[in-house]
């Protein structure tokens, strides 16, 4: 039985046997990332981290994915942009505008790695461009086998503001996806590490279960002190101040002026991001990386 259960208009929240279950609840856009989504997730992490009912915190999507990315309309603030006294910032104003922006929006999925309680994504269906982003802030990721996990905008829109790829999975599998834009299975991102494991879609909500009860057995404080060195460790190698320096990277390169990104602004323009984003992605294909050396596993 649930402890209890709330809905808002972006998400539930609910509490079983010391877990918090919070689930991004628009399948009907593959959970794809709106600010107010973002803000509900970050307060309903911050919630489920004060309650001394939970232990343990899993996020996951409702429906077919965990999230898709971001909403088409992310960056944009219509309320500001209709502003013509100059008072507010707009998204599409200049550089420090677009680092502050997305700082302010995208740097609520550090709330994870934050909370002092351990959180488990549970991966099903796409992970791509913000979702892999909210996924890999996540301290263990399970996924379906056949879950698609990758970051696509590093085509034509920039980098990931949020850029956790190096720490999961190190320098060259980093490169490897963030250069071509491509995605990995769940079963092929657990051999990489990416995630921690990956297993059949119709036993993902099993596995994820048993893997949250157990954490959960664990005195939170202690769980905790755990979760806290892990994190000391990876900033020893500059994993938080990685993330204020990715966002301003992610502006620079929408600063750029060489073909890819002038092609991609035009086709935005002529034809609307949604059919833009097809033709961006035309020359790769739809094939998930290939990994070789498991081939005959």
């Amino acid at each position: 039985m649930a402890k209890w259960l709330k809905h808002t208009d972006w998400i539930t929240f609910e509490v079983r046997e010391k877990v918090a279950y919070i689930t991004m609840n628009r399948p009907d856009k593959r959970n794809a990332l709106s600010p107010e989504l973002l803000e509900e997730v970050h307060d309903a992490v911050l919630e489920a981290d004060d309650l001394k009912a939970v232990h343990c915190i899993v996020l996951q999507g409702a429906g077919q994915d965990f999230c898709a990315g971001y909403d088409l309309g992310f960056g944009a603030n219509p309320a500001n942009q209709a502003d013509t006294t100059g008072t507010y910032r707009t998204r599409i104003g200049t550089f420090d505008d677009d680092v502050w922006t997305m700082t302010r929006k995208m740097h609520k999925m550090l709330i994870i790695p934050d909370a002092h309680k351990p959180v488990i994504a549970k991966i099903q269906g796409r992970a791509l461009a913000g979702g892999a982003e909210l996924a890999l802030s996540c301290d263990i990721l399970i996924a379906a086998d056949d879950a698609l996990i990758g970051h696509p905008g590093t085509r034509g829109l920039g980098s990931p503001p949020i850029n956790f790829w190096f720490y999961h999975v190190g320098p060259q599998w980093a490169k490897r996806l963030l250069l071509t834009g491509d995605s990995i299975t769940g079963r092929d991102a657990a051999r990489i590490g990416l995630v921690l494991d990956a297993v059949p879609a119709a036993e993902l909500d099993a596995e994820v279960d048993t893997l949250a009860r157990r954490i959960a057995l664990i005195d939170p404080e202690i769980a905790a002190a755990n979760k806290r060195i892990v994190n000391v460790a990876m900033e020893l190698s500059g994993a938080r101040t990685l993330q204020k320096l990715a966002t301003e990277v992610d502006a620079r390169a929408h600063l750029s002026q060489g073909p890819g990104r002038v092609t991609w602004k035009a086709n935005v323009k002529q034809h609307g991001v949604r059919t833009a984003i097809k033709m961006r992605d035309e020359a790769y294909g739809t094939a998930p990386v290939r990994l070789r050396a498991f081939e005959h596993d």
